[in-house]
Parts: C-alpha cells; structure tokens; sequence
C-alpha cells in the first residue's frame, strides 16, 4: 500500500539579515493521492542554491517569492513511486522543483525524465549537468566570449557555478585566475581543474592588487558570483573591451540595507567594458547542446566536479546557511 506520509521546510518568517532557524519549520502532512496526469515521487536529493535567499523575500527581484507556510521548492531529482501519467512509471528517475520535501505530488509537465550515464551518480543532475553547470555554460560561452589566450577571473571559483567556468574556460584556451576563499579550495582548483592562478580573498591584503599580479597583462573576461570587492578589483584590472557576465552578487544577498558599491564604475565607460546580466532560464536553447558538452567533456575526464552533500530533510536548513559562510566545497546537495 501507498504510503502518503511527507516531510516539508516551511518558509514560516521573511528573514531580515541571515537567514536563522527560526525562520523555518519541518512540517509532516498526508499528500492526495495522484489523479490523471500526476505522478508521486520519492526524492533521493535536492539542491540548495544562493538564488533561494531573494525567494525569502516579500518581493522577488527576478524570481516568485516563496510563500509563507508551504514548502519552498527548487531543484530535485527523485524516483516515481506511482503514476496516473503517461509516459511516467514507478522506478523513472526525474528531476523535479519539489526541493525541501521528501515526497510531492507533481504534474506529469513538470517533471524531466532522466537516463543518467552513471546511476551513482545522480546529484550530478542538480550541480555540474544541472542548473549551476548550465549557468557557467551560458554565461561563460553566451556573454563572455572566451578566446583562446585570453585571461578569465572567476569569483566564487571553487563554488557549483565558478568551478564549471573555470575548467571550461582552459578547455576554450584560456588562462584562469580564481578567487576563493580557502588555501584547501586553492589546491583543488590548481591541482584537480588546471586553474592558472588562485586567490585567498581573505588572506590576500588588498584583493585589487592581487588580481593584478596574478594578471600582469590584465583580464579579458569577469564572470560576476560575488559583487562588491570583486567586481571593484575586476574594473580595476580589466583590459579594454572586457566583457562581465554577472550570475550573481552573492555577498549582497543577506544585507538588510544596501552596501556602498564599488567606487571605480567610471571605468566601464573609459574601458568600453560590456556587462551582461544573465538568468539561466532564459536560454534553454542552449540546453541540449549544454547536456552534449557538458556529458561527454565527465565521460572524458575534462571536467571534474566537487560536491558537499549533507544527508537529511532535517538538515537542510544548515546546508542552506552554510552556503553563505564557505562551508561548501563545490555544490551543496542535500541527500534526503
């Protein structure tokens, strides 16, 4: 017998700040069965993602917030337990925006079937050949045009996102220089994915002249994750014509009030410096040629990932909080 038993994270507060526990709640609840055209599914992982944070808020800036006292959601991948669908049956692995619950009810439309290459390796789906790895693949390849011997910096280069860039920025002849903000982050980027040069941002002194000494003849290509004193050093340091694809702004994401900003934005004009901001889902176009790439570049060993997974529903909170604090080593999946 069916068992409709399911644990959610509630959103129950709009945080002012950090995010603290007592802005959630684990709820249990009985789901309705499937009716025509639904499928129930188990979930094995979920993502947590930095872009959550501005969900949290009462107005989304590009994104529907969450509502207060339901499930958040975001990306997951699970197992079909039962279907009222065509095209769905139990044991199909499909990737789904039911995060931060162990079981959903979910229309058949809204569901991705997967035939993963490598069964054991299913979170894969939610970090380099799913939304973050995608992100670096539009960003990177759509906005930052990388030619062969140019200079790339990458913030947050050891995160889902900034690690995908740079390895696909060497496989596109670049030189890379990462910004990150431990020496073990360091070694793995040096070592595991061929990064030319790595930054402890917060042990470097004055990240500007870092940058600049790590890029003697200048960068040709910013990709934005952090914001304030990344992208003041970038400005600084970067060639003419340079071109930014800005994904995200991360160290603004939990300030109650605004930041000063950099105070240098005059060089985007005298530098004819071009800035893209990007969101991922607007160009699915690319996705299939992305799923091609990205594949064969695993199967092949040019791409290599890093994951931090934390196990349970119950925890996910934690996960999420440590995203903000560096205690991620590449992605933050959530094993429920």
């Amino acid at each position: 017998m069916t068992d409709y038993h399911a644990r959610q994270m509630h959103l129950i507060n709009r945080p002012a700040g950090l995010p603290t526990h007592a802005d959630f709640a684990l709820v249990e609840t009985v789901l309705a069965p499937p009716t025509d055209g639904e499928v129930l599914v188990r979930n094995h992982f979920m993502s947590v993602d930095p872009y959550m944070r501005g969900r949290m808020r009462a107005i989304g800036v590009y994104a529907e917030p969450y509502a207060l006292n339901k499930p958040m959601y975001g990306g997951a991948i699970g197992e079909v337990v039962e279907s009222k669908a065509a095209g769905f049956a139990p044991g199909d692995i499909v990737l789904n925006q039911g995060a931060w619950q162990d079981k959903l009810v979910a229309k058949a439309a809204s569901l991705t079937k997967l035939e993963p290459f490598d069964p054991d390796r299913l979170s894969l789906y939610l970090g380099t050949l799913g939304m973050p790895g995608f992100t670096a693949y539009v960003g990177l390849l759509r906005f930052g045009e990388p030619k062969p011997g140019e200079t790339v910096f990458v913030s947050a280069a050891s995160g889902a996102v900034g690690a995908n860039v740079c390895q696909i920025a060497k496989l596109k002849g670049c030189r890379v220089v990462g910004s990150v903000g431990s020496d073990a982050k360091a070694r793995w980027l040096l070592e595991e994915c061929g990064v030319d040069a790595v930054i402890n941002y917060k042990t470097c002194g004055d990240l500007t002249a870092a940058l600049a000494a790590a890029a003697p003849d200048g960068i040709d290509m910013y990709f934005e994750n952090v914001g304030g004193e990344h992208l003041q050093a970038a400005l600084s340091v970067m060639n003419p014509f340079g071109r930014i694809a800005a994904c995200g702004m991360i160290a603004s994401y939990n300030n109650a009030e605004p930041a000063p900003g950099p105070n240098n934005l005059m060089l985007i004009v005298g530098k004819k410096i071009r800035i893209n901001g990007f969101i991922v889902w607007d160009h699915s176009d690319l996705r299939p040629a992305f799923l091609a790439d990205m594949t064969a570049w695993i199967q092949d060993g040019k791409i290599v990932s890093r994951e931090t997974i934390v196990d349970g529903l119950e925890n996910s909170v934690d996960a999420f909080l440590g995203l903000f604090t560096g205690d991620n080593f590449g992605k933050m999946v959530v094993k429920i």
